[in-house]
């Protein structure tokens, strides 16, 4: 039989956790920020944009080039053939058929070039925002900051995106009378 020193001495220890569970949660501070949000109102997102897409159009300006050309060497081929050697006429075969295939992984190719330039171009960008969060969570007492669009349940908090954008000397765009983003709330868990 449990003694009731033993039960007392359980009770203690519980009501102590309850205690102490309640006074940090008192002195916790809960703010949200929407990355795609701030990263979206940076002047370096937008020149970063830009130059992507400038290397975009190169690209496949360069492709084109190399499409317009195989489609002459096919043409120019087939008017010459005629006049050509079997030997010779091989040789050009496997030539166009390397140019061809070289041609059809083209656009792989510039996926593989415009995702490598983006990662390189917007890696610096995620730094400066992800450092202006965790500078402004600082400095204003917020104990944790959450990625807005990530959120299904969470205690209610504030959007910290103008606080950071201060931070960052940027303007925050304005937005429509009466469309300011409501505070994250805690949504029913439904789990059972």
């Amino acid at each position: 039989m449990i003694s009731m020193k033993k039960v007392f001495t359980v009770l203690f220890i519980a009501m102590s956790f309850l205690m102490a569970a309640n006074e940090v949660s008192a002195q916790t501070k809960i703010g949200y920020v929407s990355s795609q949000d701030l990263l979206g109102i940076m002047p370096e997102t937008r020149k970063a944009d830009s130059s992507l897409t400038q290397l975009r159009t190169a690209l496949i300006q360069n492709a084109q080039e190399k499409e317009t050309r195989l489609n002459a060497d096919i043409e120019k081929f087939n008017k010459d053939s005629a006049t050509m050697s079997e030997a010779i006429k091989t040789v050009k075969r496997q030539d166009l058929q390397k140019a061809y295939q070289d041609l059809a992984g083209e656009e792989q190719r510039i996926q593989e070039q415009l995702q490598q330039r983006q990662q390189e171009l917007l890696q610096p960008i995620q730094k400066k925002a992800n450092d202006a969060v965790q500078a402004t969570a600082k400095e204003n007492g917020y104990t944790y900051v959450f990625e807005k669009e990530v959120l299904i349940v969470a205690p209610s908090g504030e959007d910290i995106l103008p606080l950071v954008a201060k931070r960052l000397g940027i303007k925050v765009p304005n937005q429509p009378a009466g469309t300011t983003p409501p505070p994250v709330t805690p949504r029913p868990n439904t789990k059972q």
